[in-house]
């Protein structure tokens, strides 16, 4: 018996149609049971971090990461939109490829993650 992959990810919303609506304009994951996203194959990490890590918000349990392709445009089009887009350099790494932060509405951080080409 082995997993296979993820099947969702669920978290409590104070307002889950907007936010349904944010994640379907700024990312394009359409939250729908009639017609589910589904996602590009690929690497999927699934990664515990100790209680005191700094990578993501203290009072936030998670943070989910999406894979993207050409992240310097998907940033473009998110600023664009309005939303606010953090970038470090020391999160990116030949080895592990190409990350940044956003935020949904209530606050939930998001990672983009561009691996690195093969």
């Amino acid at each position: 018996m082995s997993v296979v992959g993820i099947g969702g990810v669920f978290f409590r919303a104070n307002d889950p149609e907007t936010l349904q609506t944010w994640y379907d304009k700024h990312l394009g994951v359409v939250v729908d049971y009639a017609s589910p996203w589904v996602p590009q194959p690929g690497p999927t990490l699934f990664m515990p971090f100790k209680r005191d890590t700094d990578y993501f918000p203290a009072d936030k349990q998670w943070m989910i990461n999406f894979r993207v392709t050409v992240l310097d445009k998907l940033l473009s089009t998110l600023r664009d939109q309005g939303v606010e887009v953090i970038t470090n350099p020391e999160w990116d790494s030949p080895e592990t490829g190409r990350f940044a932060r956003i935020y949904d509405p209530e606050g939930n951080p998001i990672e983009l993650w561009e691996p690195p080409a093969d």
